[in-house]
């Protein structure tokens, strides 16, 4: 009579920890599956409509019943995925830290310092360069709350912590808490001439649906997820450019995008938007990439934009992968390999150049390069060439 093989017990505990990673990716697809889904018609009218973007922008906007389904989507991939996953909790806490160091740590402070100190370093090396202006401020004064527009909010994230005084705002709000507000068509109005309290008290009055907010409102304005979700490189340049006019000078613009590739394959990419948002009057202080997106933070130093960027190409820069594919492209993987042009290869050196500050996965560091010149990163030969 044959015994029962005995059950290895690091095998049952493989085969229960496997079942388990296994449901819960299909619990998360199956999410993402409805996702998909609750925006597809948005997705055939651009296919339908190529180029005309602000056509396609405005019918999605009045399709309310997809909005809310994509709305109610988002909720529940926030309450059943990331809150067990820690995916959301990851990038909330990186924009948390990023600010907490940044305004309350002295980050600003080091930041304006290196700043005056290139500033006397062009100075001292060419005699025509103009005077030094006034040493800048150490900080933005602290009256109370940081102020934190959250654009694209949903289920407005930021709104447990209380350093900040958060406004989040959304097409088509998840939760009570999130103001109705079209950002791509907002109305940004003159700064407004009040102190601190005021300001916050101004804030806390804010009433659904935002049409206007003042210029220079807030310390921080939070791009999560954002931009990626726009069918046009010129509407991600719009976006960034009213970021740009609703913060205070040192205010903090924070991107996350999507990326699921490895930290390298996009490194041109995001070398591209670095130039495009710094143009706007940012300079890049922080870049890192987590396994499944790419997290960056602009400081604002000038209050003045550039009034000709649009023909100097730069809203084209702000591209993503999508842009230049076609449904059946992106299913299509039998690709003949062809030899890199010059170009291409020059491209490829570029992107190694433009790599997080930190090692992978991690949420520190300062960027290597912010201290470069402003204007070199503007003039970059290889990207103004496409």
């Amino acid at each position: 009579m044959l015994r029962p093989e005995r059950q290895n017990p690091n095998r049952s505990r493989f085969m229960f920890l496997f079942r388990r990673k296994r449901g819960a990716k299909r619990s998360r697809r199956n999410c993402l599956v409805s996702l998909r889904t609750s925006i597809g018609n948005c997705e055939e009218n651009t296919e339908k409509v190529v180029g005309d973007f602000d056509k396609i922008w405005r019918e999605h906007c009045e399709d309310e019943q997809t909005l809310s389904e994509y709305a109610l989507a988002m909720k529940n991939l926030a309450d059943n995925h990331w809150a067990k996953s820690s995916e959301g909790e990851g990038r909330i806490e990186w924009c948390r830290s990023v600010c907490q160091e940044y305004f309350l740590d002295g980050g600003m402070k080091r930041m304006l310092e290196k700043d005056e100190k290139s500033a006397r370093l062009a100075m001292a090396m060419s005699s025509s360069a103009p005077p030094c202006s006034a040493s800048l401020p150490r900080s933005i004064p602290q009256l109370g709350k940081m102020r934190l527009l959250d654009v694209g909010s949903c289920f407005n994230p930021f709104l447990k912590f209380d350093e900040f005084l958060t406004v989040g705002i959304d097409i088509v709000p998840a939760v009570e808490s999130v103001y109705k507000c079209d950002f791509l068509n907002l109305q940004i109005q003159q700064p407004l001439q009040l102190a601190g309290d005021a300001v916050e008290a101004f804030l806390r009055q804010l009433r659904s649906p935002i049409d206007t907010l003042p210029a220079q409102l807030f310390h921080v304005v939070v791009f999560s997820l954002l931009l990626s979700y726009f069918p046009s490189p010129y509407q991600r340049w719009i976006c960034c450019k009213k970021a740009h006019e609703l913060l205070a000078l040192h205010g903090l613009l924070l991107i996350i995008t999507p990326d699921s590739s490895h930290q390298n394959r996009h490194a041109l990419m995001m070398r591209s938007w670095r130039v495009a948002v710094e143009s706007l009057g940012f300079r890049r202080c922080k870049y890192v990439k987590f396994s499944h997106m790419h997290l960056i933070a602009f400081r604002k130093v000038s209050l003045d934009t550039t009034s000709d960027l649009v023909s100097r190409n730069y809203p084209e820069m702000l591209f993503i992968p999508q842009d230049f594919q076609s449904p059946e492209e992106e299913d299509y993987t039998d690709v003949l390999v062809q030899a890199r042009s010059d170009l291409e290869d020059d491209q490829l050196a570029w992107g190694f150049t433009e790599l997080p500050d930190t090692p992978y996965e991690s949420d520190s560091g300062e960027s290597q390069s912010s201290s470069l010149p402003f204007l070199h990163e503007l003039e970059d030969p290889i990207l103004l060439q496409s």
